[in-house]
């Protein structure tokens, strides 16, 4: 396939997966759930437990009291007691909820990234600031929750994708009938896009994508590719080639 027919097959399934019936029980997504409360902390704990099974995710986000981040602590970890996920147990359900709720007390989300962004627009300098911040705010050292929150890389080379984060950050910024736009701050044309195996392998197959290891420099060799095709929006492509992979289309 030629790539101005790839483009013609990206734009077409953008514009019809950019809809409501797109976010079901039947097409499992943790945005699902993220947008039925449109609240930037509920879509961040939806967003990092975003990982294993669709189904499962948002079966494990249905049974959290998300009023638990407006309590005191020693009601957050009463009430998360019984809770855990995949390398995430009960207590490292409860520190990121602990942290979350310390942290509406210094700033908003958007703000502490934006802190990172603005110097030079640069989204990895507020996601680094971000979980900077976040894991000193509580200081909570697990294997399950350093996996669950992420940690800052030496080198930008050997970094992972950041996958759920970067998801996030499209849910905030973006705005149209899936993503939620609920941030101002942070332009779109500066966001990366969130690579997991369904994205990695269609991008390969649509040969938008040369790397063969699945990193940071394969989530901006990716984004790059798709500026040329729209550089204030790149990363609205994600969703239907996150779709594509995920439903085995054959192409």
């Amino acid at each position: 396939m030629k790539l101005f027919e790839v483009k013609q097959l990206l734009d077409a399934e953008v514009s019809q997966r950019n809809s409501l019936a797109e976010l079901s029980y039947d097409k499992s997504d943790p945005l699902l759930v993220a947008s039925k409360y449109k609240d930037e902390s509920i879509a961040l704990v939806s967003a990092l437990f975003g990982y294993g099974n669709a189904g499962q995710i948002v079966k494990f986000l249905e049974t959290l009291d998300f009023s638990l981040l407006n309590e005191n602590e020693k009601k957050i970890k009463k009430g998360l007691s019984s809770h855990y996920y995949r390398f995430q147990k009960s207590e490292d359900v409860a520190a990121l909820f602990i942290a979350l709720k310390r942290l509406k007390h210094v700033d908003s989300i958007e703000n502490i990234f934006y802190e990172g962004y603005r110097k030079e627009e640069n989204i990895l300098d507020g996601l680094w600031n971000f979980i900077d911040i976040l894991k000193n705010i509580y200081p909570h050292q697990t294997q399950g929750y350093d996996f669950l929150v992420g940690s800052i890389p030496k080198k930008i080379n050997s970094a992972g994708t950041y996958k759920r984060y970067m998801m996030y950050l499209r849910w905030m910024v973006r705005k149209d009938e899936l993503d939620m736009g609920l941030w101002s701050k942070i332009d779109k044309k500066d966001l990366l896009i969130p690579l997991d195996t369904h994205t990695f392998k269609m991008s390969r197959k649509l040969a938008l994508l040369k790397r063969k290891s699945y990193d940071m420099k394969a989530v901006l060799e990716l984004t790059d590719r798709l500026r040329q095709w729209d550089r204030n929006d790149p990363v609205k492509y994600d969703f239907a080639l996150y779709r594509l992979g995920q439903e085995k289309i054959d192409i």
